[in-house]
This record gives C-alpha cells, structure tokens and sequence, in this order.
C-alpha cells in the first residue's frame, strides 16, 4: 500500500523513513515517465501553491512552476522583493495569510528556522526549496538520478569533494545514510560537518547498513568510488572577501580527470549547479581576472564529460518536485 504523506511538510530528510523516501522516489520515477510519455497528469486542479523566495534560482523556481502548472495547479511566485515577510510582517503572520489562500508554501532562502516557522503557523503543506542548512529537494533528484545511471542505491560509494558543512554536504550525508549508500565527505577540517550532525548521520548508517566518514585525503576519498559530487566553493549570500581563503583551501578538492581516474571507471560526476567550470560567467570571469583561476570546483574537462550527469540531474528536480507536491497535497495516494 502506498505511503501516505498528505499534510506533511517537506523540510529536511531527517524528518523521513528510507520507506516514506522510497515512495518519493518511485513517485518521481512515474511521473517522469508521465512526462516523458506526454501523459496529463491534472489531479491537483484547482489547488494553489505559492513560491516564497528570498534566495533567486534557476532550477528550484523552474522545477516547481512547471511542476505545479503541470499538476494543474496555480502558481505564484513572490520574488525576494515582493513580499514583507520579515519586514513590514513576521514569518508568523505571513505564514497565515499565505495559509488561508493557498495549499502549498514553497521557501527558498537563508536560515532553516525560517521554513520551520512557516511550517509551525501556516497550516497547509511547506516545501522547503533550499536554506543555508538543507536542500532536500535537491537530494530527491540526486538519488533518483544516481539509482537510473547505476541500477541501484543500497551500496554505492559516494565522495562529496569541497565545503562539506554547507547545504549541500549536510543533506547528501544525511541522504545517503537514509537509504544505503557510503557517504564519504572529503574536504578540509575546517570545512567538515558540524559534530551534532555527523553523529545522527552515522546512528542513521548503522540502522542502514552503510558508512559515514570524513577524511582530507583527496586519494583515500575518492578510491573506488562510485559517484563523485561536487558543489561551488562560495554559497549565495557569503560575502566575497572569502573567495581568496576558500580557493587556497579547496583547491587540492577540485574535481579533475586525474581525481576521476582514482575513482571506479564507471564513476558518475554530479554537481547541482550552477557550476564555475570556465570564465562564461560574470563571477567565473571575475574570478579569473583576480587569482587567475579559470576552473573552480570542477574541470571543464569533466563537466562536458561522459561521466557527466550534470543536465539529467536538473532535470529530475522537477520530476522530484512533482512528486512532493502532489505527495502532500493529494487526497489519494498515486496507485
């Protein structure tokens, strides 16, 4: 029988079962195929979902626009400048206005206590599009698209090389000690997790029948690898004054053909983006011209390689979005 998540908020993966994150994969897996087959899939007709976003992006306002409008749904999108939350009105007050004329609140933004005050005063579904902490979203798309490149999850040797204690190195720790994958975060010290965090991680692991572990060696952390994961070195909303240390720091962690190599020869190399793998961007450009670095996190060599399952990976965010929306919103699960 299908697992039954409606009125639940979607906020960290810590909140889910392995079992109640497979559903959500196999749901994503349908309504891929949905749309792929050009299959209507209208069953949220006439619900109305709002995108709350204090941090601007390309995949997350687009996976949940087409996402919702493909389940029939209305959408609203109120830009870092269209709304008072915070300002003129408290997370609290907006979370109950928005709750009375919509069914689903996506945020996108800074501190994870935010989402979580959305959540404890909306009263309807909260999506949590990404916060400095986590970006379980994020993590649905990754593990789909990791089960279609390599058959399965349940013992796949993951490496994340760089800022392991951002949004990204949290939740893929937690993600894949959820569902069975060895988690291997290598990074600098500095950079790793916080403890708290890292504990629960491997508590998860143990009940999982997988492994957690950190290291700073670039070589032991990627032997035998099966996917190797990136992410940018400076996250949105850190200043710029730390580009200099974070590159001296995190140079030895770029993913390059010859950190590929010392993985398995059927690694996959995934990154959610955006990616600074060349100087066609303004910050890539800039950042070239300051501390003459034309590859940041990732070689373009590896990016627009083979290995490479960058542009799946996006995709399966909306996908994955689906999933949750109609997850949380449906009055039946999908059959």
């Amino acid at each position: 029988m299908p697992v039954n998540l409606r009125g639940r908020h979607f906020l960290k993966l810590l909140d889910y079962t392995p079992a109640e994150i497979r559903y959500l994969l196999d749901l994503s897996r349908e309504f891929k195929h949905k749309k792929l087959s050009g299959e209507p899939h209208r069953y949220l007709a006439g619900k109305n979902i709002v995108l709350l976003f204090e941090k601007t992006s390309t995949r997350t306002r687009c996976s949940f626009e087409v996402a919702g409008m493909d389940l029939g749904c209305g959408v609203t999108y109120l830009d870092p400048g269209s709304s008072q939350m915070g300002k003129k009105e408290s997370i609290a007050d907006t979370a109950r206005v928005l709750g009375r004329m919509y069914d689903g609140i996506e945020y996108r933004g800074f501190a994870q206590d935010t989402v979580q005050a959305l959540a404890d005063y909306a009263g309807v579904p909260v999506w949590n599009g990404l916060t400095d902490q986590f970006h379980p979203t994020q993590m649905l798309a990754d593990l789909l698209t990791i089960e279609e490149k390599l058959g399965h999850l349940k013992g796949v040797n993951f490496t994340y090389m760089g800022d392991a204690r951002n949004n990204m190195g949290n939740s893929l720790m937690i993600a894949c000690a959820k569902m069975g994958l060895n988690f291997t975060a290598c990074a600098p010290k500095a950079l790793f997790p916080e403890q708290w965090l890292i504990d629960e991680a491997k508590k998860i692991a143990a009940e999982n029948g997988c492994t957690v572990r950190l290291t700073e060696d670039v070589q032991e952390g990627t032997t035998n690898a099966d996917v190797i994961y990136t992410d940018i070195w400076v996250s949105m909303g850190e200043p710029d004054s730390v580009w200099e240390d974070r590159i001296k720091l995190l140079k030895p962690y770029q993913v390059n053909a010859k950190l590929m190599a010392n993985a398995k020869p059927t690694a996959i190399f995934m990154h959610c983006l955006p990616s600074f793998h060349d100087t066609k961007t303004t910050v890539g450009a800039d950042i070239a011209k300051k501390f003459g670095i034309t590859e940041m996190e990732v070689t373009d060599e590896v990016f627009e390689s083979g290995q490479s399952r960058v542009f799946e990976e996006a995709e399966n965010r909306m996908h994955a979005i689906k999933a949750v929306i109609y997850a949380t919103l449906s009055d039946e699960p999908l059959e």
